[in-house]
C-alpha cells in the first residue's frame, strides 16, 4: 500500500480515504518522530515537510488518529494504548 503513496522517500499524495490514510500514518510517525520526546511545532513542521508540503494536514491527521498529542504548542508521540492501560491499572488501589 505504501508504494502507491510514497516515492523516493516522500509522499506523492495524501490518501483521500480515511482508511488508507490511517494505514499510512504509522509510517509517517516512525519516519518523522522516531524518538519519544517533546517536539516544538516548528520542528514538527520541518520534519513533516521532508515528506510532504501539506504539513498542517499531516499534523492534524496524526493528532486526530491519536498517534501524537499536542498541548500548548508542544507535540509528543502518544503512548500506545496498551501502555496507557497498564499505567492506569497500576495506579488503581488494590482492593
Amino acid at each position: 500500500m505504501l508504494r502507491a503513496f510514497v516515492r523516493d522517500g516522500r509522499l506523492v499524495s495524501i490518501p483521500a480515504k480515511p482508511r488508507k490514510r490511517e494505514l499510512l500514518l504509522p509510517f509517517i510517525l516512525e519516519r518523522c518522530f522516531p524518538e519519544d520526546r517533546d517536539y516544538e511545532e516548528k520542528e514538527v513542521n520541518q520534519r513533516l515537510a521532508q515528506l510532504h508540503r501539506d504539513v498542517a494536514s499531516l499534523r492534524r491527521y496524526l493528532i486526530d488518529a491519536g498517534l501524537m498529542t499536542r498541548e500548548a504548542g508542544i507535540y509528543r508521540r502518544a503512548a500506545p494504548p496498551e501502555a496507557g492501560l497498564a499505567a492506569a491499572e497500576s495506579s488503581e488501589p488494590a482492593g
